[in-house]
C-alpha cells in the first residue's frame, strides 16, 4: 500500500529474482546464527508474528516474517527462492511480539547478510559510511545541504546509486560536537556526582550536533563530570546491510575508544540505536562474544533511561519549568528492542504542562536505511503513513523520537520539526 492508499505490487519494486540460491548455514562464519537458531523450534506457527508486521501489511513483496524466518530456516542448509526476505526492514516487531520467544528478526538478518553476500550493491556499501560521510559534508555543509534538496541532483543520484530522490538525509552541520566542545568555555558547574562517559554515535557527532550538546549540558546541569572521548561508529547500519565482518571490526572499536574514558563508568547516549547496537545487535545477531562486549554493553544507558533511574531512585531534580504544550511522541523499533519500556515518556510527564501522546505505531518505516533505499522508498511511506498523519493531528509544530534516522523521516515525510526528548528536558531546566 502506498501513501496514497493504494497496496504496492512487485512490478516497481525492484526485487530480486532468478535461480535458487545456495544460503547454507553450514559456512555462515558468525556464531549469532546458533544464537536465534536455538530459538527456532519453539514456533508453534501461530501468525502472531504475522499480525505485528508493519511491512507485510502494506505490501505483498514481503511474505512476512513467520514464512522467511523460522519456517523457511529449516530448509537453508539446502536451496532457498525466497527472495522476499530483503524486504524485511528489520525492525523487531516479530520478535517482540513472539510469544515463544523465537528470535525471528535476528534470524532474518542473519539470512539476508548471506543472501547478498556474493552480490552487495555498491549502494548498500556507501551509506554505511556514516563517519565517512559526516567528514567529508562538514567543512561544506552549505554546499552539502542545497546539494541534498536539489531535485535534479538528487534524480541523478537515485538513478546512479540507487537512493530515492525523495528520502530522508542526514543535515549537514558547520560544527562538529568534537569542534563544539574544543571551543566551548569550561562549564561553571562544579560536579557533585562523578564522571560519566557520553556516546553521541556518528549522527551525535556530525549531524545531531544540537542533541548532542544538549544531552552534556543537562548531565552537567544534574552535577556529573562528562568525559567525551574521540570515538568512531558502532556499525549498525553495515549490521542493518549485511557487512557483518566490518559491523564488527567497527563495534569492537568503538567499545575500545569508551573504554579508553574509564572501564567503571556509566556510559550515557542520547542516539537510541547505537545504544541498541552495543546491547543487542551486535551479539544477538552478529554473534560478537559477550566477553568483548559486556563490560560496554552493560554499562551504557540511553540518555531518558538514564534519566528515569535517576527519578526512581530520587535523584533527578523536577523543579523544571512548566511547558504548556500537548507533543506526539514516536518510541523507534531499536529502543523497543532494548525491553527498556518508553522512559521517554515517564520522564516528559513530570514536566508541569506537558501532556505527551505516544503514537500507538509500530514503525516509522525508515529501519535506519531501508526507506533510503529506491525499491523501498515507498514501502517505508506506506509503513509510516499512519505515524505522519497522527503527528500532523497532534501538533503541526512539534513532535518527539529518541532516534536520528527515524526523527528525519518523521519530520521529512510529515512536515513537522521532529526532536530528540532531551531538548524538552534541556528547556524545563532552563538551559535553552
Amino acid at each position: 500500500m502506498t501513501p496514497s492508499g493504494d497496496r504496492l505490487e512487485p512490478a516497481e519494486a525492484g526485487t530480486t529474482t532468478g535461480s535458487p540460491i545456495s544460503i547454507g548455514h553450514a559456512g555462515l562464519g558468525f556464531a549469532g546464527h546458533e544464537l536465534a537458531r536455538a530459538s527456532l523450534d519453539a514456533c508453534v506457527k501461530c501468525t502472531i508474528c504475522e499480525t505485528a508486521c508493519p511491512v507485510s501489511a502494506v505490501t505483498p513483496l514481503f511474505s512476512g516474517p513467520k514464512f522467511v524466518g523460522p519456517q523457511a530456516e529449516r530448509f537453508r542448509d539446502g536451496e532457498s527462492v525466497d527472495h522476499s526476505l530483503d524486504y524485511c526492514s528489520s525492525c523487531g516487531a516479530c520478535t517482540l511480539a513472539c510469544p515463544q520467544g523465537v528470535q525471528i528478526a535476528e534470524l532474518n538478518s542473519q539470512a539476508r547478510a548471506v543472501m547478498k553476500a556474493d552480490h552487495m550493491p555498491l549502494r548498500d556499501k556507501l551509506i554505511t559510511r556514516t563517519t565517512l560521510m559526516g567528514m567529508m559534508m562538514t567543512p561544506v555543509a552549505p554546499i552539502a545541504n542545497a546539494a541534498l534538496h536539489n531535485k535534479p541532483i538528487r534524480t541523478i543520484v537515485e538513478k546512479v546509486i540507487g537512493i530515492h530522490r525523495d528520502a530522508p538525509m542526514p543535515p549537514a552541520q558547520t560544527q562538529t560536537l568534537q569542534g563544539w566542545l574544543k571551543k566551548r568555555p569550561a562549564p561553571t558547574r562544579t560536579p557533585t556526582r562523578g564522571a560519566v562517559v557520553f556516546f553521541h554515535g556518528c549522527a551525535g557527532g556530525y549531524f545531531e550536533v544540537e542533541t548532542s550538546k544538549k544531552s552534556i549540558e543537562v548531565l552537567e546541569y544534574l552535577g556529573y563530570e562528562v568525559l567525551v572521548p574521540k570515538q568512531g561508529c558502532c556499525g549498525l547500519a553495515q549490521q542493518s546491510n549485511g557487512l557483518f565482518d566490518q559491523a564488527t571490526d567497527a563495534v569492537l572499536k568503538l567499545c575500545d575508544d569508551l573504554r579508553s574514558a574509564g572501564t567503571d563508568l556509566t556510559i550515557v547516549s542520547s542516539s537510541g540505536s547505537c545504544t541498541g547496537m552495543l546491547k543487542h545487535e551486535a551479539h544477538e545477531i552478529m554473534g560478537v562474544s559477550e566477553d568483548k562486549l559486556a563490560d560496554v554493553g552493560t554499562r551504557i544507558r540511553d540518555m531518558m533511561e538514564f534519566l528515569l533511574d535517576l527519578h526512581d531512585a530520587g535523584e533527578l531534580p523536577t523543579d523544571f519549568k512548566p511547558i504548556e504544550m500537548t507533543v506526539p511522541y514516536h518510541a523507534p523499533c531499536q529502543l523497543k528492542s532494548q525491553g527498556m519500556g518508553m522512559p521517554a515518556v515517564e520522564v516528559l510527564k513530570l514536566i508541569p504542562g506537558l501532556t505527551v501522546v505516544e503514537s500507538g505505531a509500530a514503525c516509522c518505516g525508515i529501519a535506519g536505511t531501508y526507506g533510503l533505499k529506491k525499491e523501498k522508498y515507498e514501502v517505508a511511506q506506506a509503513v509510516g503513513k499512519p505515524l505522519f498523519d497522527m503527528v500532523r493531528r497532534t501538533n503541526p509544530d512539534l513532535a518527539l523520537c529518541d532516534t536520528e534516522t527515524c526523527r528525519w523521516q518523521i519530520e521529512q515525510s510529515s512536515g513537522v520539526k521532529t526532536e530528540h526528548p532531551v531538548w524538552m528536558i534541556h528547556r524545563a531546566y532552563g538551559l535553552s
